[in-house]
């Protein structure tokens, strides 16, 4: 089995407790995820992320096919990280750290690792060379983009819902 690694930093003009609240909420998933993605939660139990929780959703990421996706968060710490395991989908093995560190300016250093498999031996690792690994860095970049216009890029306070309260950033 072939592992990959996709490791993206970025600074976040935010404490890491709002960080938390925003990243840890299931609910915000979609407005950092591509909409060409059609990315949709099937189940959860509206709460933030914690040890043992389970997220299903539904996305198209390739060829506007529809698959199934079941996630489980493995680890968690308040206000530290979060790992997500993919427990169903399409990969062979899917394991996505995401860490939040608060920096020496009250900023916030968010990290996320992600190491991935793909099933189908030689042609999984011919579908990452030509098509899986550009699309993985499609969705980061929509990530880092979405994440610098909520929180880095506003002159206007952000005020988001976080978990049936609104927030200011």
């Amino acid at each position: 089995m072939k592992l990959y690694k996709i490791e993206t930093v970025q600074y976040v003009n935010s404490s890491v407790e709002d960080c938390w609240d925003f990243f840890s909420s299931p609910k915000n998933l979609k407005t950092i995820t591509l909409d060409n993605m059609s990315f949709e939660i099937q189940d959860f139990d509206n709460k933030r992320m914690y040890h043992g929780q389970l997220i299903t959703y539904t996305l198209k990421p390739l060829f506007g096919i529809k698959i199934s996706w079941v996630t489980e968060i493995t680890a968690c710490k308040e206000n530290e990280y979060f790992i997500d395991v993919q427990r169903f989908g399409p990969y062979k093995l899917w394991h996505h750290k995401h860490f939040f560190e608060r920096t020496k300016d009250g900023r916030t250093k968010m990290t996320d690792i992600v190491h991935y498999a793909l099933p189908l031996g030689i042609l999984g690792r011919f579908m990452n060379t030509i098509i899986v690994k550009n699309k993985l860095k499609t969705i980061f970049d929509f990530r880092h983009n979405k994440i610098e216009e909520l929180f880095n890029s506003q002159k206007e306070p952000l005020v988001l819902q976080i978990n049936g309260k609104q927030k200011s950033f």
